[in-house]
């Protein structure tokens, strides 16, 4: 008898899962080219049940990139509902660029895993989804100019990833956000 293909997973099938996505985010980002079967081995799964899980780089690199977005993109909610829209607003796009920071073997694994694809769709949803709560939020606070789209959002902090990881970005990125909420009050009902 076949698994159905969609079929939730067992209990001991899905904290595999879990291991194998923690360990290959730990060594992913502490090194792009890390073997797959030292991922395996310091998950303590076998080959099979990590082929089984992932049946290639490129999809555990995916999956663990899917996954560090949605955790970025998630607490855009749980911003808002403790701070005001603004403060919400400045907080995530902080968390955005230490994500993008911290993560840059991650990076590297992506741009290696998909040179022959492009995996900008795999994060656009949930960042999307994030970015849309928090500028509709900030619309109706009066905080922002209205009539900004996410697509807007994403040219004005476009410059995020050109700031080198390996430097001391923190001032960096804090004086490109501070430029960013500038030119998003510009023009707020409620300046």
């Amino acid at each position: 008898m076949h698994e159905r293909k969609n079929a939730p997973l067992r209990s001991d099938a899905q904290r595999n899962r879990a291991r194998i996505l923690e360990v290959a985010l730990t060594e992913l980002t502490r090194a792009a080219d890390t073997p797959l079967s030292a991922i395996a081995k310091k998950a303590g799964v076998g080959q099979g049940t990590f082929y089984r899980n992932f049946p290639s780089r490129e999809a555990l690199v995916l999956e663990v990139y899917r996954y560090e977005v949605e955790q970025v993109a998630d607490t855009a909610a749980q911003l808002l509902q403790t701070r005001p829209p603004d403060q919400a607003l400045w907080e995530w796009m902080t968390r955005l660029a230490r994500f993008s920071m911290t993560k840059a073997g991650l990076a590297q694994a992506i741009g290696k895993a998909t040179a022959h694809g492009s995996f900008a769709a795999l994060g656009h949803g949930p960042l999307t989804s994030a970015i849309a709560l928090l500028l509709d939020a900030n619309d109706a606070a009066g905080t922002i100019r209205p009539g900004l789209t996410p697509d807007d959002f994403l040219l004005a902090i476009a410059g995020l990833w050109h700031i080198d990881p390996d430097s001391d970005w923190q001032a960096r990125v804090d004086q490109l956000l501070d430029i960013v909420m500038d030119g998003l009050r510009a023009g707020a009902p409620g300046r």
